[in-house]
C-alpha cells in the first residue's frame, strides 16, 4: 500500500464553478477512486483562491465585506464539488488563518530569492500577471483570453528570482523527475522557460489590501501566485506537520492547460527554493469547447455545468466528461452530442445490460458475489497509471459491449424456456461475472452507478423496478 497526493488547481471565487473546474476535478477524482481500488492511502485536496484585486473589485460592485462575499463563493464551489461526487480529504482556503501562517513562513524560506525592485510596464488585471514587452506586441496590447487592454502600470513590488533555478527546473522537466502530461506540452514548457522573467510576487497596499501582508513590510501584500500555489503544502501541514513528508512530493497535480505555465516554472522554482522534492506528475487536460468554439460570455456559448448535472444526473454528467472529453486534448460539448451519449450508450449499453441480466438472474435464482471481481487488467492499469484516463473507459466500455453482443449470441432466456437450467446458470453466471468486473473498473468514473449495479447482483437480487438510466430523463 502506497500513500498518494493528489491536488486539484484551486478556483479562483470571482464567479460561479464552471464546466474546466468540473473536469478538474471529476479527472482527479477518478484517479484517486482508483487508487483506492488498488489499496492505496490517499489524500486529495481541493480549495479555493480568495485573495487578490478582482475579488476586492467584485465585493465592491456587490456591497458586500470582501470575506462575506468569499464565504458566499467558496460554498458554491463547496456545495458544486459535492455535487460531483469528488472524493476530496482536505480543504483549504486561502483566507484561512494557518494558511496565511504558513504562506508567510515561507515567504521567509525564500527570502534569499526576493529582492525589491521598481516595474514599469503592463500587466493583465483578469490573468492578474504582468506580461512581458513580446507578449504585449503578439498580441496588439489585448489580452487574448479577457479581450480586455492591458494596463500600464508603474510601481514598486517584491520579485521572485525564477533565474535561480531554471537549470534546475529544465533538468527536471528533461528528465521527467518532474513529468508534464501530455509529453507535447513538455517542449512548449521548456521554450516558456528560457524566455520566463522573474515574477512579482506582491503588490502596493495603495493597490491590492486584500492579501496576505508580507512580512516585515505593511506597505506591501502578497501577489495571487505564491499565495494560491502554496495551498498545496499548506494544506498538509507544510512546514510544521510531522506527516508533511509522508505525503510530498504529490503524485499527480490536476491543472487546466492554461496555467500549466505557472505550475511547471514558478511552482517549482518555489519547490527548489524550500529545499522540497517536485511533483511527480503535473497532468494539464484541455478545454472544452462548444459547438467547436471556445466557451465565452460575449459568443453567449457558456455551458452552465449545473444545468447539464441536472438534465440526465451525475453519472451521465461523470459518464460524458471522463469518456467523451480527451483527457489532454481539447474536446467538444453540444447538447446533442450529451443526449446521443446519454441515451444510446449509458442507457443502452449499460442500462439495458443491467436490466436483461438482473431480470434473468431474479427468475432464475443466480447470485454472485462481489467478491469473485475485484481485479482489475493490466492494459487498464497501465492506462490508469499513465492518466489515458479516456482511453482506459473506452476499453471498459468496449467490455460492456462485448457482453450486450455475447448476450445476444448466448440467448439465455431461450435456454430458460427449454429447461437446460444448468447450461442457463452457467451463462449466467459468465454473464454478470464479466459485467461486474467490467463494473468494478467504473467504478472511479462513475461511482454512484457502479455502486447500484453491484448491490443489484450481491445477495438476493431483485429486478430494478425502473432502469438506471431513463430515457426522456429530465
Amino acid at each position: 500500500m502506497e500513500k498518494i497526493y493528489i491536488t486539484t488547481a484551486i478556483p479562483y471565487v470571482n464567479g460561479k464553478p464552471h464546466i474546466g473546474h468540473a473536469v478538474d476535478y471529476c479527472l482527479a477524482d477518478c484517479y484517486a477512486r482508483y487508487h483506492r481500488l488498488k489499496g492505496d492511502e490517499v489524500r486529495f485536496q481541493a480549495g479555493t483562491d480568495e485573495h487578490g484585486n478582482k475579488i476586492a473589485q467584485k465585493a465592491k460592485e456587490l456591497d458586500l465585506p470582501v470575506q462575506d462575499y468569499v464565504n458566499e463563493n467558496a460554498n458554491k464551489f463547496r456545495d458544486f464539488i459535492k455535487k460531483l461526487n469528488v472524493s476530496y480529504t482536505d480543504f483549504v482556503r486561502t483566507t484561512d488563518e494557518s494558511h496565511e501562517k504558513r504562506v508567510q513562513e515561507i515567504w521567509r524560506r525564500l527570502s534569499d530569492h526576493i529582492y525589491k525592485a521598481k516595474y514599469e510596464g503592463w500587466y493583465c488585471t483578469g490573468c492578474e500577471r504582468y506580461v512581458t514587452k513580446k507578449e504585449f506586441d503578439e498580441t496588439g496590447g489585448v489580452c487574448p483570453d479577457h479581450q480586455k487592454p492591458y494596463e500600464e502600470l508603474q510601481e514598486e513590488n517584491y520579485y521572485f528570482r525564477v533565474s535561480d533555478f531554471k537549470d534546475r527546473i529544465r533538468e527536471a522537466i528533461v528528465s521527467n523527475e518532474m513529468r508534464i502530461l501530455p509529453e507535447f506540452r513538455k517542449k512548449e514548457i521548456l521554450c516558456l522557460l528560457e524566455e520566463s522573467p522573474d515574477v512579482s510576487i506582491s503588490r502596493p497596499v495603495s493597490q491590492l489590501s486584500w492579501g496576505v501582508p508580507v512580512p516585515d513590510d505593511p506597505s506591501q501584500v502578497m501577489y495571487v501566485w505564491l499565495d494560491a500555489l502554496s495551498n498545496y503544502i499548506t494544506v498538509i501541514g507544510f512546514p510544521d506537520a510531522k506527516d508533511f513528508g509522508e505525503w510530498w512530493p504529490a503524485n499527480a497535480q490536476f491543472v487546466g492547460k492554461d496555467i500549466l505555465r505557472f505550475h511547471a516554472i514558478i511552482w517549482p522554482a518555489m519547490l527548489i527554493g524550500l529545499g522540497l522534492p517536485l511533483p511527480q506528475n503535473l497532468v494539464s487536460h484541455g478545454m472544452v469547447l462548444c459547438d467547436g468554439q471556445k466557451m465565452s460570455k460575449s459568443i453567449g456559448n457558456v455551458v452552465d455545468p449545473i444545468e447539464v448535472l441536472e438534465s440526465h444526473g451525475l453519472d451521465a454528467f461523470r459518464y460524458y466528461f471522463l469518456r467523451h472529453i480527451d483527457t489532454f486534448a481539447d474536446s467538444d460539448f453540444t447538447w446533442d452530442k450529451y443526449e446521443e451519449a446519454y441515451n444510446n450508450e449509458l442507457a443502452n449499453d449499460l442500462g439495458n445490460l443491467v436490466q436483461r441480466l438482473a431480470t434473468l438472474a431474479d427468475k432464475n435464482q443466480i447470485v454472485i458475489s462481489r467478491d469473485n471481481n475485484s481485479r482489475l487488467s493490466d492494459e487498464y492499469i497501465a492506462l490508469m497509471d499513465g492518466f489515458e484516463f479516456s482511453k482506459a473507459f473506452d476499453l471498459v466500455w468496449n467490455k460492456i459491449q462485448e457482453l450486450n453482443k455475447r448476450i445476444d449470441e448466448e440467448k439465455p432466456w431461450s435456454l430458460a424456456k427449454n429447461g437446460e437450467i444448468e447450461k442457463l446458470k452457467t451463462c449466467l453466471h459468465n454473464l454478470i461475472d464479466g459485467l461486474l468486473t467490467a463494473v468494478y473498473e467504473l467504478s472511479p468514473f462513475i461511482p454512484d452507478a457502479a455502486a447500484k449495479i453491484i448491490d443489484i447482483f450481491s445477495g438476493k437480487i431483485t429486478t430494478p423496478k425502473v432502469p438506471l438510466f431513463p430515457k426522456n430523463h429530465n
